[in-house]
């Protein structure tokens, strides 16, 4: 029986079958991709193809010896569905299809999953980022959220939406994308250096301090 991660894979609630999770940068996929999920699914008589809540898709119901030749013929790799690490990063269109979108949440979003997808951490970290205040990326249940304002990216902290739900904190409000971008380096490597194991941004901030979390990060 394989650890869940173990090989991309999630082990089912029937305990025998597996799920694998591509990964689907900003949940942007190609036409070819999407006829190889569907020819995968086929193929290996999976249980379903389910479009989950991080905008990715889950085959569901592989059994432990398909799993590799799944993954052959998808040529695709992993996403970061389970573990202590980085999440597949959430994000709407942004100003670069949405007629609201105020600031390219879908260029901050690539940046960030280039450099941050499966980074391991003390715990699990989300993160949203939305073009415009309606929030379509969730940022403020994300443990670190960014919301696109007239003026630059709004920075929000804390939040999640688990079994101890609660809204992020602001952060900093009216930075630009590279601000930004210094600023979530900041966090990640501060909760990599002092985070409990299994811990969220949000009890992190609560143990150490809200003015000295912030103080450490936006140095």
């Amino acid at each position: 029986m394989l650890k869940d991660g173990e090989k991309g894979a999630v082990l089912q609630r029937d305990k025998e079958s597996y799920a694998i999770v591509p990964h689907l940068p900003l949940g942007l996929i190609t036409p070819q991709q999407l006829r190889r999920i569907a020819e995968v699914a086929e193929k290996y008589q999976t249980a379903a193809i389910k479009v989950t809540s991080a905008a990715r898709i889950a085959i569901v119901g592989l059994k432990e010896a398909d799993i590799d030749a799944a993954w052959r013929d998808l040529e695709m790799t992993p996403g970061a569905a389970v573990g202590l690490c980085v999440r597949s990063i959430k994000t709407c269109p942004g100003n670069t299809l949405c007629r609201l979108g105020q600031q390219d949440s879908m260029g901050l979003a690539g940046e960030l999953d280039q450099r941050y997808h499966g980074l391991e951490l003390p715990g699990k970290v989300k993160i949203g980022v939305s073009g415009c205040p309606n929030q379509c990326g969730e940022s403020s249940v994300k443990d670190i959220g960014y919301i696109g304002k007239a003026k630059g990216w709004t920075i929000v902290v804390g939040g999640n939406a688990a079994s101890r739900p609660r809204l992020a904190e602001v952060l900093l409000e009216g930075v630009d994308t590279a601000e930004a971008q210094r600023i979530t380096a900041n966090i990640l490597q501060y909760f990599k250096e002092e985070g409990k194991k299994g811990e969220r941004i949000g009890r992190f901030m609560d143990r150490v301090g809200f003015e000295n979390f912030k103080e450490r990060v936006c140095r």
